[in-house]
């Protein structure tokens, strides 16, 4: 376990023992329920969870990069200690697995600036041994960049389809490649929000605690609203199917695959209105940016330009193909189970 200082804490509440930090404070979760003071913290994991289904993330009381008043502290850790709390007590993975991504991208924020922060070598050293402690990427410090071995960029980079991710196009020198402080962190989001998201699953499920019961039904009601419509995916191909199956357990469906989504619903005549509802359980959706991307895919916005559903061979480089005896060698989604003369 990696020792903290206030500020660390602050910022990376997940690294930290929350719970002993509860009782170390000597509070106990039912205290929150019943204590008229307390109970404004309920609201503000509350709001900290509503923030994250949002697709927005979480502003903290905090002055920069430090904790700007001793009470700062203790409303950071104990919102993020009760948002856990409400999770859990409603069952709502969904909300879970909103809520690590953003947690994770509001953790991205404050190592990247770690990392570059040239006045404080102890808050530098500090995100690179977060980053090698939890996920075993071995990173050095060399001018203006960042190096790690070519087999942990590999291993990592796996998540990512853009041209500038492939390693033909990184500068690597003696097995290192070079990267920016955003690039070194943004390796690592999906990690880091996976990593989130296993902390709450595997926290124990406490009973119902009075003064709990109305922020954890609003929780219930709020997950509604991230029920997607079932799609019949039976004349679809398996990329597609693939596609929509990600985004109905909630997970996270690279650009790369949305794009591949998209394009082929608006091609098989399908409105804005109708594909939209599919991206609802995405990790980081956000309604408004939503429809403005599908807006602009279909040629309603923008430059006009109506997108088009990627190749298979283009599907491929971006590992979104699933191709079966089926596909017999079609060229194009939009060709799977139709004849080929």
């Amino acid at each position: 376990m990696l020792a903290l200082g206030q500020d660390e804490i602050a910022k990376y509440p997940f690294l930290a023992d929350a719970g002993q930090y509860l009782k170390d404070k000597g509070f106990s979760l039912e205290q929150f329920g019943t204590d008229p003071d307390l109970r404004q913290l309920i609201d503000k994991a509350f709001d900290r969870i509503q923030v994250a289904a949002d697709g927005k993330i979480y502003r903290s009381d905090l002055d920069g990069d430090h904790v700007s008043k001793e009470a700062a502290l203790p409303r950071e850790v104990f919102s993020f200690l009760l948002a856990i709390v409400l999770l859990k007590l409603s069952g709502m993975h969904t909300l879970i697995k909103r809520f690590a991504l953003a947690e994770a991208r509001r953790a991205e924020k404050y190592l990247e600036k770690d990392l570059a922060n040239i006045s404080d070598q102890s808050k530098k050293e500090l995100a690179i041994r977060v980053i090698d402690d939890l996920f075993s990427v071995q990173v050095e410090k060399i001018d203006d960049y960042f190096v790690i071995p070519i087999s942990d960029y590999l291993k990592h980079s796996i998540n990512f389809h853009e041209r500038e991710w492939k390693l033909i196009n990184r500068h690597v020198e003696n097995g290192q490649v070079f990267l920016t402080p955003h690039e070194t962190v943004r390796l690592i989001r999906k990690e880091l929000g996976s990593y989130i998201n296993s902390k709450i699953i595997n926290a124990k499920t406490p009973t119902m605690i009075p003064g709990f019961e109305n922020s954890v039904n609003k929780l219930v009601s709020l997950s509604k609203k991230f029920t997607t419509f079932t799609v019949t995916t039976g004349e679809y191909p398996p990329c597609i199917k693939h596609a929509i199956e990600v985004l109905e357990k909630g997970e996270n469906l690279p650009h790369s695959g949305r794009f591949m989504l998209a394009t082929f619903l608006l091609s098989k005549g399908q409105s804005v209105e109708e594909i939209a509802p599919l991206f609802k359980n995405a990790p980081d959706y956000n309604y408004r940016v939503t429809l403005y991307q599908l807006n602009h895919l279909a040629g309603t916005s923008g430059s006009g330009t109506k997108y088009s559903c990627p190749s298979c061979e283009k599907l491929k480089t971006q590992s979104l193909c699933f191709a079966i005896p089926d596909c017999d060698s079609i060229i194009s989604p939009l060709q799977f189970g139709k004849k080929r003369k």
